[in-house]
């Protein structure tokens, strides 16, 4: 089977940056199930996908316009530190939700810290980079009506109810 919308997908992935620092990897573990056509993976990554099959393997460079977007300067901004009140210890690095501009939940990941503020960035953590992904394709198979009624993959490597 050719990979197409409405098809489930499992796949083996190595991410790196553009260093070739891994990221991220499915080594060990399950491959990594969506279904295709449906926002489930990157859209830079899921356009390559598209047309390949069982036992392909492929490398993938995704620019950050196809994967997690470019680092957007409004959602980095400086806050007054009595905006953490219960928090006696804020550090470089320390991760918070906030509410986002249309009452979504959001994480934050603060970015520097001084006696008047702290300054957070709000954009995805790979936000702005080359993405490099080694991708072995191990399983494609037809959707179920239930996983396209419910919009994601279940069972192994999906999502369980």
């Amino acid at each position: 089977m050719i990979i197409a919308n409405d098809c489930v997908v499992a796949f083996h992935y190595t991410l790196t940056d553009e260093a070739g620092v891994e990221i991220d990897t499915s080594k060990g573990q399950e491959p990594l199930a969506y279904l295709h056509g449906h926002g489930g993976i990157i859209p830079g990554l899921e356009r390559e996908l598209t047309g390949k099959t069982i036992g392909d393997a492929m490398k993938v460079t995704v620019q950050p316009e196809d994967g997690y977007g470019e680092l957007n300067a409004e959602l980095i901004q400086a806050v007054p530190r009595e905006a953490f009140q219960g928090v006696d210890q804020i550090e470089v690095g320390m991760q918070f939700q906030a509410q986002g501009a249309q009452g979504q939940v959001q994480t934050v990941v603060v970015k520097a810290v001084d006696d008047e503020s702290v300054t957070v960035d709000a954009n995805h953590p790979l936000a702005g980079q080359v993405l490099s992904f080694d991708v072995s394709i191990e399983e494609v198979r037809a959707a179920s009506e239930e996983e396209l009624s419910h919009g994601h993959v279940h069972g192994a490597g999906g999502h369980q109810h």
